[in-house]
This record gives C-alpha cells, sequence and structure tokens, in this order.
C-alpha cells in the first residue's frame, strides 16, 4: 500500500498582501516538485496578535513567510532566533521545531545575491537607505557586510538619520547606491515615489527598488531617464524564497 505523505502547509504573514509573490511561487514550486501534500497560504492579519489564532486552527503549519508591517513585532511571539536574525533585528522566516518557534531573516541574503551582479564596490562604496523598517534592517546589515557604508532617510527621522528635505546635490553625488525599502509606488499606486532630488542621479548610480509590482516603479523610471542603473525586488524574493526553503527542510 502506497505510503501518503502527511499534509504540510506554509505561509505568508503579513497585513494587504493580495498582491504576494509568495502564494504564486511555492504553489508553483510544489506543483513542479511533486509535493502535492504541500500547500501555502496568506494570513492577512490586522493584528500580529492574530496569529495566535492562525497557531491553533492549522495545526499542520511548518513554516511562515512575515512580510510588512511584522518583520519585528512578530519577534515577542517567537522561542529563538537565529544569531544573523538577532544581529539585523528583524525576522521574515520562521521555522516551526520541537521546542518551539524559530526566526531566520532571508532578506540579507536575497538581497545580496540580487545586488551583486549590479554592484562595482568602486563606484558604489556610499548608499542611501529609504525607509526604516524591518526589511530596512536586513538592507543595512548586508551593506555592512559587503564594506558599504549606508545613511537612512525617513519621513520621521531617529538621531543620526536624514530626511528627505535634507538630500542635496552633493549627497546624491556621494552615494551612487539607492536602495528603496519603502513600499511607495507599490500597485495601485504606481506613480508615487519617494521624494528624493532625482535631478541629480547620474550614470554612476544604481537605484535598487524592493517594490516589484509595478515592474518598474516610478523610482525606478525616475533614474532610468537620467542614465542610472535599476533592479527591482524580484530577483531578491525568489532567492529569499530559496532560502526560506533550504531553514524549513534542515
Amino acid at each position: 500500500m502506497e505510503k501518503t505523505e502527511q499534509k504540510r502547509s506554509y505561509g505568508l504573514l503579513g497585513r494587504n498582501i493580495s498582491y504576494s509573490f509568495s502564494k504564486g511561487y511555492f504553489t508553483d514550486f510544489f506543483q513542479k516538485q511533486g509535493l502535492h501534500h504541500c500547500s501555502y497560504e496568506t494570513f492577512d492579519l490586522r493584528n500580529i496578535t492574530d496569529l495566535e489564532t492562525i497557531l491553533k486552527e492549522y495545526p499542520e503549519l511548518h513554516g511562515l513567510n512575515v512580510t510588512t508591517p511584522y518583520k519585528e513585532a512578530i519577534i515577542p511571539f517567537l522561542h529563538s532566533l537565529d544569531p544573523e536574525a538577532a544581529a539585523i533585528g528583524a525576522v521574515n522566516t520562521i521555522k516551526f521545531t520541537k521546542t518551539g518557534l524559530v526566526g531566520y531573516n532571508t532578506d540579507g541574503y536575497g538581497f545580496q545575491r540580487s545586488l551583486e551582479p549590479f554592484l562595482t564596490k568602486k563606484a558604489h562604496k556610499n548608499a542611501l537607505i529609504l525607509g526604516t523598517g524591518g526589511a530596512s534592517k536586513a538592507i543595512k546589515y548586508t551593506l555592512q557586510q559587503l564594506g558599504i557604508s549606508s545613511h537612512y532617510v525617513s519621513r520621521s527621522p531617529e538621531k543620526g538619520q536624514w530626511t528627505y528635505q535634507m538630500l542635496t546635490k552633493e549627497q546624491i553625488a556621494n552615494h551612487t547606491l539607492i536602495i528603496n525599502c519603502t513600499p511607495v509606488g507599490t500597485f495601485p499606486r504606481i506613480n508615487d515615489k519617494p521624494a528624493i532630488p532625482y535631478a541629480h542621479l547620474g550614470k554612476g548610480h544604481l537605484l535598487y527598488d524592493l517594490v516589484y509590482n509595478p515592474e518598474k516603479t516610478a523610482f525606478l523610471q525616475e533614474g532610468e531617464q537620467r542614465g542610472t542603473s535599476i533592479c527591482n525586488g524580484l530577483t531578491m524574493l525568489g532567492y529569499q524564497a530559496q532560502k526560506a526553503w533550504e531553514i524549513w527542510q534542515k
């Protein structure tokens, strides 16, 4: 008699995530790999405390991804953190173990793998990170590992951070790598873009947008019109998802 594989569910925690890449990616992956006992759900939570209900209703859960706005808020609900996730201060992957929920961060890995083909270390020594949410922490950590100095830009800056209004021609010239870690420009508000002085961009700049829907955001279009290199977050998500699957299978 053929053995029936035990049902396994995985999923994504977030808010307003109907556009999510992850469900389509993993549903397709499971089908191609013949993993018919695996499924992937999206859990659109109004509040992170709703996680407790999800865990009760889905006892077959074996792993979760975490997206905006819960990458930091999830941490108190976990039993332990992988050292890299602890160093970053944000979690985007959760592994279910016999001893509890363990938090990991694969954003940094995905970002580095997708960034490296565009990166010229001589040209890209300084970066601007637009936004200060959970994703930005993984970006900053990864840039540090690559030896790239970075500065946060925020609408509500903390000490040592810059506002968008503070950005000068010289600062834009000195920071040739600019990463948008905010949701600004995401479908359906595709004409929105971070308020940086685009007129000062040039061929030496690399603009990276974590947003992937639309494929070419208004932020990236502004750069492309001025000769910059551009990259969106879709490749990053692919690498990040691959790494999450490795973690769940360990």
